[in-house]
């Protein structure tokens, strides 16, 4: 680890940046593969099944944000693509149903499926998905007496994402299990109806990226922030150092037993600058970001783990790069 001097930083004054606009502490310096080498890290601070917070450090901002942009807009997954509509005598119209049908994540995964070609007429067990979904809601026969619940009085009065069902192409079912390629959460409300209402739907997934359209992009958020540094240069004792403490993101100041501020965690910290409101304590903090540090906060929508995604950007940004060197060779 480079000394706390060493590390490139951003200074965040009282209502501007250290050096704007000259320098806001973001410019790429000049590429160093070995430099790059020795001091790039990942460090995976907590991962689930569906979000991932992780640090890169030793990067430039533009390779942060290219993977920010590609696990947004260019790693594939399924989703449904056509609403082929027999029945629909719900108070939803045609179109907002198919749009809300849209979003239903779904848990297949999108590295076993091939894209569909523009000029296909009809889809293959290798590129497409389908479902039903055909549901009427009725009267309920054995409803108990002075209930005025719809749980009570109708069957089907609601239609959620559990009741689509896999509808196998060809071979599909020695290859997947109706668990695996169907939707993510099995609550997802579609439609609410009331007795004579039905929807009678066939359902077509295929594999797209977000840049074609959101429903397609594999996470709910990808985002990230530089790394924050809070250095006290006195000493913040008593009242000012509780002051101190309500400055800052919960977490990020504590307080000594003998009274004295010190600063506990300084990456929980949104740098909102609200030291800098109070002329006792403003000239005893600087606050800071490092330029080199990025926090990433990675949520899936569950078709794939969130650090599966990250993979898949990398590979698709080291393709992009293998493609423009074949372009410049060609040249």
């Amino acid at each position: 680890m480079p000394k706390i001097e060493e590390k490139p930083k951003v200074i965040l004054e009282e209502f501007r940046v250290k050096n704007a606009p000259d320098d806001y502490g973001l410019a790429d310096e000049k590429w160093n593969f070995k430099k790059f080498v020795k001091k790039f890290r990942i460090v995976i601070v907590r991962m689930d099944n569906f979000e991932m917070e992780f640090d890169l450090i030793g990067i430039q901002p533009a390779f942060a944000n290219a993977f920010r942009r590609l696990m947004l807009s260019e790693v594939p997954s399924m989703a449904i693509e056509k609403v082929m509509i027999r029945n629909n005598t719900s108070i939803i119209q045609d179109e907002v149903l198919a749009h809300r049908l849209g979003l239903i994540p779904l848990k297949a995964d999108p590295r076993l499926f091939e894209y569909r070609p523009e000029d296909a007429s009809e889809g293959t067990e290798f590129d497409t998905l389908e479902f039903t979904l055909k549901v009427r809601c009725s009267n309920n026969k054995s409803q108990p007496k002075d209930s005025y619940r719809s749980e009570d009085l109708y069957e089907n009065h609601s239609v959620y994402s559990s009741q689509m069902k896999w509808q196998p192409i060809g071979n599909q079912a020695s290859v997947h299990k109706e668990a695996d390629v169907g939707p993510v959460h099995g609550d997802i409300l579609i439609s609410k109806m009331r007795p004579g209402h039905e929807l009678d739907l066939q359902l077509v997934a295929v594999k797209g990226i977000g840049k074609d359209h959101a429903k397609f992009s594999p996470v709910a958020t990808a985002s990230y922030r530089l790394l924050p540094e809070i250095s006290l240069t006195r000493e913040v004792s008593g009242s000012e150092a509780t002051l101190l403490q309500t400055c800052f993101s919960p977490g990020v100041i504590d307080i000594h037993s003998d009274g004295r501020a010190y600063v506990k965690e300084a990456r929980y910290d949104m740098c909102s600058r609200n030291v800098y409101k109070y002329n006792e304590i403003k000239d005893a903090v600087i606050l800071s970001r490092i330029r080199d540090h990025f926090i990433f906060n990675v949520e899936s929508v569950g078709a794939m783990p969130p650090n599966v995604i990250f993979v898949e950007a990398v590979k698709i940004l080291r393709d992009k790069c293998k493609s423009l060197l074949d372009e410049l060779n060609i040249l």
